[in-house]
């Protein structure tokens, strides 16, 4: 599988991939309104969390970083047999009238990744945890069977 960096944005997608339901976003990387030299990227980094996706014998494996999160804030479900949808939220924290603020880097906001899965996924049996910062979710594979070959003694 070939990965070709993307021109929008730098993102690296694979532009021939016909299970990826990401959408080509022309505004991404625009000035948001209200926010002078802040690309807009900047500002929701966290509403678009990075997901890889590989594919072992066995099963189907989905990394998607979403630190600081708990299991709680994260949701893992199957749509339509065959889509795979990651989502979240991360909620801003608490502002203080007494405070004052120097910095605020740490996004907050939502996010959702889809994937369609190919017609060998067991949607029955996804499985996901979470550790440091990690979502792992495995969707185990229909294992293909091997045709039965049966030897034939030639007489004669």
């Amino acid at each position: 599988m070939s990965l070709v960096p993307s021109f929008f944005g730098g993102r690296r997608t694979n532009v021939f991939d016909p299970f990826s339901l990401d959408v080509w976003d022309p505004f991404e990387g625009f000035l948001t309104p209200g926010l002078t030299n802040a690309p807009a990227k900047d500002v929701a980094a966290f509403t678009n969390a990075k997901v890889d996706w590989r594919e072992t014998p066995e099963a189907h494996v989905f990394k998607a970083d979403v630190p600081g999160l708990k299991k709680e804030e994260v949701k893992v479900e199957v749509e339509d047999g065959n889509i795979l949808q990651i989502s979240g939220e991360r909620s801003s924290e608490n502002e203080e009238k007494s405070d004052t603020w120097h910095r605020v880097e740490r996004s907050s906001g939502k996010f959702m990744r889809r994937f369609r899965l190919p017609e060998n996924a067991k949607v029955e049996e996804v499985k996901a945890s979470m550790e440091n910062g990690v979502l792992s979710v495995t969707v185990p594979k229909v294992q293909e069977s091997k045709p039965e070959v049966k030897s034939v003694d030639i007489s004669g």
